[in-house]
């Protein structure tokens, strides 16, 4: 654990997971997401040294993403496989009308 400014503990990342992606504008992103006790944080950058911004409502594209990338992650036994259950759940809440089985 790691202190923040304001000398509150916070959360180290348990897991990193990154890709690229085209917006529907044709900006190239890169995109990562930061595993902090269980919940999934997302950044985003367009070019190598620009400095990576939050994402506070990632788009369902992203989410996706993500829950391929721990599926992989779980099957190297790299996550545990209850991860992947809460990054379904976490879709289902944020996009009601996705079908992820």
């Amino acid at each position: 654990m790691g202190l923040g400014l304001a000398g509150i503990v916070i959360g180290m990342p348990k897991a990193e997971i990154s890709w690229k992606r085209v917006t529907d504008e044709g900006v190239r992103l890169q995109v990562y997401a930061q595993h902090i006790r269980r919940e999934w944080i997302f950044y985003a950058r367009a070019k190598r040294y620009d400095r990576w911004q939050a994402v506070p409502e990632p788009p369902l594209e992203d989410w996706l993403e993500l829950l391929d990338a721990v599926q992989r992650l779980i099957n190297r036994r790299r996550l545990r496989p209850e991860e992947e259950e809460r990054v379904k759940k976490s879709i289902r809440e944020r996009f009601p009308e996705s079908r992820v089985d």
